[in-house]
């Protein structure tokens, strides 16, 4: 039986000369489920940021607990300050709470209506009114598929464009128009928030008149990543350390000189190195067959730490897909898009080609470190094994 996996990722504009976003994401895994809020406070700036924060944390919390949501609504009503100004505690709100077989279900009050990604095409959920607290509010029963997705957006997302290159903003129908032209099926929840995002923003001049806010979350298969970085200290150990990064399913990532001779070796061929240089500040790629990408060690590595830093990062707009054909762009876009489990076989020995350099075992180490807490923070499962 095929394994699933849920991911998510947002993305988010400020209101133009705002430092504070009047959006907040907030997500949990808890068991099989997966709970992801996204809140959207009153106006901009610190009292939305405040009460999108309040909102965002007590849904998730409560809702990641199955407790019931008229719970929940009437918890937020009765928790949240009110606005001296306008007289009203007021944040709207998206929830999906979903499990790894797909179902689950999605609250919504007064945000823009969630968008379902479904064999290539955006389609509308279907939806049951409830009243809660005098409040009417909107669920819809999910059963995702593989590779399907649910957007969810703040109402900054509608407004784009409006009086600068739209007249009324960006309707829903030309919204799912445009997500049907520009998002591949293979992308990954973070990325799709990533283009619906930039989108808006590009509707905006860079200027957005209103918070704006996308986040995802995508039911995908597993896949599971094995990156050798580097060979065990004992050279004894060379073919049973090889043996254990070549077990199971998935695919096998080899990182530096020295561990690629020793596992082309161990399989019995010979490394082939590129000579084409797509960056000429990150080393070329190798070739050994059986393994499905062979790269330069620490020089790629503090790279793709780099390229992880920007991927994190929730208001950075580039886009999420890496097209480039360097070691570094082709390992984030394994380790970044498509993993979803991953396990670092991490050797120890000192190389003596370091030696005279400013890299020490030391430094390669923090590198991997980093980088793995880097994938957790994407989501990921990490696994570290040192010898």
């Amino acid at each position: 039986m095929k394994e699933y996996c849920l991911e998510y990722g947002y993305t988010s504009c400020n209101h133009v000369g705002e430092e504070l976003c009047g959006d907040k994401v907030e997500a949990t895994t808890l068991g099989d489920y997966t709970t992801l809020v996204l809140a959207d406070g009153l106006g901009s700036g610190v009292k939305a940021n405040i009460l999108s924060t309040l909102t965002s944390k007590i849904l998730c919390t409560m809702a990641s607990n199955e407790i019931d949501i008229e719970e929940c609504v009437e918890t937020i009503i009765q928790t949240l300050p009110v606005c001296r100004e306008r007289g009203v505690a007021y944040s709207t709100f998206s929830i999906i709470h979903v499990n790894t077989q797909g179902e689950g279900t999605l609250i919504e009050f007064d945000n823009p209506q969630a968008i379902l990604y479904h064999n290539g095409q955006c389609h509308d959920l279907e939806r049951e009114e409830l009243l809660i607290c005098d409040k009417t509010v909107y669920r819809s029963q999910l059963h995702l598929k593989e590779d399907d997705v649910v957007i969810v957006m703040s109402d900054g997302t509608i407004h784009a464009g409006i009086g600068m290159i739209l007249n009324f903003g960006w309707d829903r129908e030309a919204i799912m128009a445009h997500l049907n032209r520009s998002v591949v099926p293979t992308m990954s929840a973070r990325a799709i928030a990533c283009l619906f995002a930039s989108a808006c923003n590009d509707l905006y001049l860079d200027k957005p008149g209103d918070d704006t806010t996308v986040a995802a979350v995508k039911l995908r298969p597993r896949l599971n990543v094995n990156l050798m970085v580097g060979p065990p200290v004992d050279k004894e150990k060379d073919n049973f350390y090889v043996s254990q990064f070549l077990e199971g399913e998935g695919k096998k990532i080899v990182c530096g000189g020295t561990s690629s001779q020793i596992v082309a070796r161990h399989l019995g061929t010979s490394v082939k190195t590129s000579f084409e240089f797509p960056d000429r500040d990150v080393p070329p790629i190798g070739f050994i067959d059986g393994i499905d990408l062979t790269t330069e060690g620490v020089i790629t590595l503090r790279r793709l730490l780099e390229l992880s830093e920007r991927y994190l990062s929730v208001t950075d707009l580039s886009p999420k897909t890496f097209t480039k054909r360097d070691g570094a762009s082709l390992l984030a876009n394994i380790l970044f898009e498509e993993a979803t489990h991953i396990t670092f076989f991490v050797g120890q020995s000192v190389n003596a080609a370091h030696q005279g350099l400013p890299i020490d075992i030391t430094m390669k180490l923090k590198l991997v470190e980093r980088l793995a807490q880097n994938l957790q923070l994407m989501g990921k499962q990490v696994v570290l094994n040192y010898d």
